[in-house]
C-alpha cells in the first residue's frame, strides 16, 4: 500500500511541475516604490484590418510596374509606398 501511495505522490508532483502549478505559486512581490520607478509605456497594438478590393488592386498594380522596373531591396519598398500613396499610379 505504502508504495502505490508513493507512486501516486510522484506522479501528483511531476503533475503540478509540467503544468506550472508550483511555479505560479512562487510569486514575486515588489514595493510600491520600486514599481514608480520604472514606468514603462503600455504597447498596445492596431487590430489588423482586412485590405479592401480596391486596395489590394493597387498594391498589385504598384507591384507589377515595381517588376517592370526590375526594382529590388529598399528601393522597391520606397516605389511601392510612393505609388501606393498615388493611387496606384507611377509616383512623379
Amino acid at each position: 500500500m505504502k508504495a502505490a501511495a508513493r507512486l501516486l505522490a510522484s506522479f501528483a508532483i511531476v503533475g503540478f511541475v509540467t503544468t506550472g502549478a508550483l511555479a505560479a505559486t512562487a510569486t514575486t512581490t515588489t514595493t510600491p516604490a520600486a514599481s514608480t520607478t520604472t514606468t514603462a509605456a503600455p504597447t498596445t497594438k492596431k487590430p489588423k484590418t482586412a485590405m479592401t478590393p480596391e486596395k489590394t488592386a493597387i498594391s498589385k498594380q504598384c507591384s507589377a510596374l515595381a517588376d517592370q522596373k526590375g526594382l529590388h531591396g529598399k528601393d522597391r519598398e520606397k516605389f511601392r509606398a510612393a505609388c501606393k500613396k498615388n493611387g496606384g499610379k507611377v509616383p512623379s
